[in-house]
């Protein structure tokens, strides 16, 4: 059998966000995920009786993705676009997704569109304030991360973004200090890392300060 896929996300606290919600309370929910990776949460989701499919840029993720869990609904994608008629969907989906989209507002745009009105666009992204200091240790660099993580946004600045795109943000308390955390912290921080989380437990922090940020955010007509 095919070894695992690679998990790039913490899909525990995402799941645990997704439940928290309660967006699938109601049977025949549409859903889209926003770069599905190997599709791990796809698989899951779909597992548990949700009509959810994907869009993902990278190709050899997407394969690799099904070599494992068969073949998963994900279209690949190269922009902002998203391949769905105005309204599709009840819910969109995005993980460790939105700091990596130069254009926000255009991802925005067309994460409104696809939604019906009074859908939900589930959110999660690394807190501006924690993930500077982080990638910078980890790139030991000032200015390498800012490639890849070219939209960090703190928990104000997301909230006020879409407000101005139409919606209607509400945060989420959801820990994220579990073994994923832990072993992340643990290969680019080493035993520095796992001491500092002994002392400072992000999961305790004030929501503007967490290490990650969970927002639902509702479309507003």
């Amino acid at each position: 059998m095919t070894d695992a896929p690679r998990q790039f996300g913490n899909q525990e606290a995402n799941l645990r966000f997704i439940d928290d919600t309660h967006v699938f309370a109601k049977p025949g929910v549409a859903a889209l995920e926003i770069g599905s990776g190997t599709g791990a949460l796809l698989n899951e989701l779909r597992r548990r009786g949700h009509n959810v499919q994907g869009v993902e840029l990278n190709r050899l993720l997407i394969d690799e993705g099904r070599a494992y869990y068969g073949e998963l609904p994900i279209q690949r994608v190269t922009g902002t676009s998203l391949p769905a008629p105005d309204g599709a969907f009840q819910v969109v989906l995005s993980f460790d997704v939105f700091e990596h989209i130069p254009d926000s507002d255009a991802h925005l745009a067309e994460v409104r569109r696809v939604l019906a009105p009074g859908g939900s666009y589930l959110i999660q992204t690394p807190n501006k304030w924690s993930n500077v200091v982080f990638e910078t240790i980890r790139w030991r660099s000032f200015t390498k991360f800012r490639q890849d993580h070219c939209s960090l946004h703190t928990l104000g600045e997301l909230n006020a973004r879409l407000r101005r795109h139409g919606f209607e943000p509400h945060a989420y308390d959801i820990p994220v200090v579990n073994e994923f955390f832990r072993s992340k912290v643990r290969r680019y921080l080493g035993v520095a890392g796992i001491a500092a989380l002994a002392v400072v437990n992000p999961d305790r922090l004030p929501l503007a300060w967490r290490t990650n940020l969970y927002v639902q955010a509702i479309k507003i007509g």
